[in-house]
C-alpha cells in the first residue's frame, strides 16, 4: 500500500469536513445529487472522450499504481548486484552468467544481459534498451495525462454546476426555501470541482509522473550496469558509475556495504 497516497486522499476529505463543520456548515450539505452528478459523471465524460477506449480501460490498473507500492528492486541492492555480476564475469566470462540470470526477477534487466551473453554490441543493446524505456515512458505519460486532463475538466464542471443553480435560484426568487436550495448547490457543485480537481486527480496524475521517473532511473541504471559489463569494466567502477543516480547521502553506504562484501 502506498502510504502516502491514502494518507492525502484521507487529509484531504477530513480538511473539507472539518472545516465545514468549523464554520457552521451541515456535512449533509454535500449530499446534493445534482451537483454530484454534474461534477463527477461530467468529469468521466470529458475524460472518456478525451482518450481512446484503450486508454480508459486501464484507469482501473492506474489507480491500483497510485495507491499499491509496487515491489521492486531499491538502487542501492541493484549497484550490489551489478558489482556481484561483474566481478562473476570478469573471473569466469560472460557465459557464466547465464545460469544468474535465472534468478532475477526483472524482464528487463533479464533481457539486457540476455543480449549481451549472445554476443550483441554495445551499441545495439544500448538501442533496444532505450527503445523499450521510450515506449514505457510513453504509455506512463498517456496515463498521468488522464488525471491530468481530469483534473482540469473538474474545477470547469465546477462553474457550470454554479451557472445551472443560479438558472434554477433565478427561476425561484418568489420562494425563498426553493431559492436558498438553489443557490446551497451552485456551491457545492463548485467546492466539489475544485477539491476533486486539485485534492485529487492533479495529486494523482503527478504520483503517477513520479513514479514513472523512478522506474525510469531504476531502467537507465540497468542499462549501464549491463554495458559496463559487457566492456568488462570493473566491479568498483560499475558502482561509481551507477551509484551517480543516487543521493550524495546513500553513494558513501553503497562503498561501505560493498567494501564489506569484498572484504568477506
Amino acid at each position: 500500500m502506498d502510504k502516502t497516497s491514502l494518507i492525502g486522499t484521507i487529509l484531504g476529505l477530513i480538511a473539507v469536513g472539518v472545516g465545514m463543520v468549523l464554520k457552521g456548515v451541515s456535512l449533509f450539505a454535500l449530499v446534493n445529487p445534482a451537483a454530484i452528478l454534474i461534477i463527477l459523471v461530467g468529469t468521466a465524460a470529458s475524460v472518456i472522450s478525451a482518450f481512446p477506449s484503450a486508454d480508459i480501460k486501464k484507469i482501473p490498473k492506474l489507480f491500483g499504481i497510485i495507491f499499491k507500492e509496487k515491489k521492486s528492486i531499491q538502487p542501492k541492492e541493484l549497484i550490489l548486484d551489478f558489482s556481484e555480476l561483474a566481478q562473476l564475469a570478469r573471473k569466469e566470462g560472460l557465459l557464466a552468467l547465464e545460469a544468474s540470470i535465472e534468478d532475477i526477477d526483472d524482464s528487463f534487466m533479464r533481457n539486457g544481459l540476455s543480449l549481451a551473453i549472445d554476443g550483441q554490441s554495445a551499441d545495439y543493446i544500448r538501442d533496444v534498451l532505450n527503445e523499450e524505456i521510450d515506449a514505457m515512458e510513453e504509455r506512463h505519460s498517456t496515463g498521468a495525462s488522464i488525471f491530468s486532463q481530469a483534473g482540469t475538466y473538474a474545477p470547469t464542471l465546477g462553474v457550470l454546476g454554479a451557472v445551472i443553480g443560479l438558472i434554477a435560484a433565478l427561476g425561484n426568487m418568489d420562494n425563498t426555501d426553493e431559492l436558498g436550495r438553489a443557490i446551497s448547490a451552485a456551491f457545492v457543485a463548485t467546492m466539489l470541482g475544485i477539491f476533486t480537481g486539485y485534492v485529487w486527480w492533479h495529486p494523482f496524475a503527478n504520483k503517477l509522473k513520479y513514479k514513472s521517473k523512478e522506474e525510469v532511473k531504476l531502467k537507465e541504471m540497468m542499462v549501464e550496469g549491463i554495458l559496463s559489463i559487457l566492456e568488462g569494466e570493473a566491479p568498483r567502477i560499475i558502482e561509481q558509475k551507477l551509484a551517480s543516480y543516487l543521493p550524495a547521502s546513500e553513494r558513501k553506504e553503497i562503498f561501505e556495504e560493498s567494501g564489506e562484501a569484498q572484504n568477506v
